[in-house]
C-alpha cells in the first residue's frame, strides 16, 4: 500500500552520546570527553558560556577549554558550538590564541568549528553588570552567587527578556545590528547608570570578528539534521557546568543559567530526544564545590584540606579554591533521576590513596525525620544531616594501575558500593592526569 514504509517506525541512523556533570563541576568531564573524541566525528557543545573550564592534556601539554569543545583537538573532528551556548567573541578568539601558543594540538581550529546561527552573544557590558550585580548581592544580601563574572547570566537574561543579539544578527546587516546593539546597551545603561561602557569601541572589535565568525557560522538545526540522518557518525556531546548547578534542577539560586541537565541536548542543539543514545555522568571519587552554596557532605577540617591539596581543586576558570568533602550519593541519585545515566566514569579515585577510612552519604535526614529525596528548598538544604556508610580505605597508590584487576581490593570495593548504591554501572576509572590513566571496565 502507498504510504506503508512510512508506517513502520524507523530507528534514528546516529544517536549522540552525551557527558555531562552529576555533581556541582569539576568532575573531570574534559578527560572524559577527550577520550570519546579520540574517535568522534563531531564534538558539540550545547549550553553554557565560557563560565564552563575544561583541562585536557595530550602529549604533556595542558590545554584549558571553555568555549571551544575538548573535542577540537581531535584534527578529524568537526566541532560544533549549539545555539544554547552563549558566545563572548573576544574570549573565543583569545582562547584559541592562547591554546595554540601552547602546542600543535589546536593547529587549524577554525576550519574545524562550527557555530550555530541561532547562538547568543555575550558583550562586554554583560559581563561588566554581572560583576555589579554580584557586588549588590554582597552589599545587600551579604552573599553573592559566586558567578565567574563571564557575563552568562545577563546574557542569558536578555535571551529570554528578548532583546538579546545573536549570531546571525551579527553576520548578516552590520548597520541593523549596530542600531540593536545601541539600543541593548541603553538599556542596560538606565538599569546600572554607574556601567562603564565604550559603546563604539566594542562596535569596532564586533565588525572584525564577525568578518572572522562569518566562514564558521551554519544553520545548526539543519547541520543537526544532516549529522543525525546521513551515513554513520559519531557525535558526541559535551555538558558544561552539571546537575547541581542546572537552573531547574541545581541548588537554586546559587546554579548558573542553562539546563546542564539531560534536556538541554535537546533544546541546545535542535535533537529529538529519539536521537539521544548513551547518557554518561561523570563523577568525581568524592565532592567538591566552588563558590558559596549548601553542601552537606562538605569537610571543613584536615580531610577537606587533603582533598584540596592532593586533588589540586582549584578552578580552572576562577582560580578559586574549591570547597572539599565526601562522595554524596544521595546528590548523585538525584542527578541519575534527572539524566537517566547509562553508565559513570569516577574520576580522580587516586586522590583518595592516602586515607584509611573512606566515607559517603548515603541518607539525609531533617530534625530527624529521614528525606525521602533531594530537597528543592536550600534553607532545608543547609540543614540537612548526612548518615554515612565508612569504607575502609586502601592505603597504597592506584596511579600505575590500567585494569579494573589491578586496583586493590578495597578500592574495587569502593566502586562497587557506588554502582550498587545507585545501580548504574561505573564504566571508567580515572586514576590520573593523562588520558592512559582512564581505565575501562566494559
Amino acid at each position: 500500500a502507498p504510504g506503508s514504509s512510512l508506517r513502520a517506525p524507523k530507528e534514528p541512523q546516529n544517536k549522540v552520546t552525551v557527558v555531562l556533570g552529576a555533581q556541582w563541576g569539576d568532575e573531570g568531564k574534559g578527560k572524559v570527553v577527550d577520550l570519546l573524541a579520540l574517535d568522534a566525528d563531531i564534538v558539540c557543545r550545547c549550553q553554557g558560556g565560557n563560565n564552563a573550564g575544561h583541562t585536557v592534556v595530550v602529549d604533556s601539554v595542558e590545554y584549558d577549554f571553555h568555549l571551544l569543545p575538548s573535542g577540537v583537538l581531535n584534527k578529524n573532528a568537526v566541532s560544533f558550538i549549539g545555539n544554547g551556548v552563549v558566545i563572548h567573541l573576544p574570549g573565543l578568539f583569545e582562547e584559541a590564541q592562547k591554546n595554540l601558543q601552547k602546542g600543535k594540538g589546536l593547529q587549524g581550529w577554525e576550519t574545524r568549528l562550527k557555530i550555530s546561527d541561532r547562538a547568543h552573544l555575550v558583550f562586554n557590558f554583560h559581563q561588566a553588570v554581572d560583576g555589579i550585580q554580584e557586588q549588590q548581592r554582597q552589599q545587600q544580601e551579604g552573599k553573592n552567587l559566586g558567578t565567574t563574572k563571564k557575563g552568562i547570566g545577563p546574557a542569558y537574561s536578555s535571551k529570554a527578556a528578548r532583546n538579546g543579539l545573536r549570531v546571525c544578527d551579527l553576520v548578516s546587516d552590520f548597520k541593523v545590528f549596530e542600531g540593536k546593539f545601541r539600543m541593548l546597551a541603553e538599556h542596560f545603561l538606565t538599569m546600572y547608570p554607574n556601567l562603564k561602557l565604550d559603546v563604539d569601541g566594542e562596535l569596532e572589535q564586533l565588525k572584525g570578528y564577525a568578518e572572522r565568525l562569518r566562514p564558521l557560522v551554519t544553520d545548526g538545526v539543519y547541520f543537526m539534521h544532516k549529522a543525525l540522518n546521513g551515513p554513520n557518525k559519531k557525535i558526541l556531546v559535551e555538558g558544561a557546568n552539571a546537575a547541581l548547578l542546572d537552573i531547574d534542577f541545581g541548588t537554586y539560586p546559587f546554579v548558573t543559567s542553562s539546563n546542564c541537565t539531560v534536556g538541554g541536548v535537546c533544546t541546545g542543539l535542535g535533537v529529538p530526544p529519539s536521537y539521544v543514545g548513551r547518557v554518561y555522568g561523570v563523577v568525581k571519587a568524592y565532592t567538591t564545590r566552588v563558590g558559596v552554596g549548601a553542601f552537606p557532605t562538605e569537610q571543613d577540617d584536615e580531610t577537606g584540606e587533603l582533598l584540596q591539596c592532593r586533588g589540586r581543586e582549584v578552578g580552572v576558570t576562577t582560580g578559586r579554591k574549591r570547597r572539599c568533602g565526601w562522595l554524596d550519593l544521595i546528590l548523585v541519585r538525584y542527578a541519575h533521576m534527572v539524566n537517566g545515566f547509562s553508565a559513570i566514569a569516577l574520576t580522580k579515585l587516586d586522590i583518595l590513596d592516602t586515607l584509611s577510612d573512606i566515607k559517603v552519604g548515603v541518607a539525609y535526614s531533617v530534625d530527624g525525620k529521614p528525606l525521602p529525596s533531594f530537597p528543592a528548598n536550600m534553607d532545608v538544604l543547609t540543614r540537612v544531616s548526612v548518615e554515612y556508610e565508612t569504607l575502609p580505605g586502601w592505603c597504597c597508590s592506584t596511579e600505575s594501575a590500567r585494569r579494573f584487576e589491578e586496583l586493590p581490593p578495597r578500592a574495587q570495593q569502593y566502586i562497587r558500593f557506588i554502582e550498587n548504591f545507585l545501580q548504574v554501572p561505573v564504566k571508567w576509572v580515572g586514576v590520573g592526569k593523562s588520558r592512559e590513566s582512564m581505565i575501562k571496565l566494559f
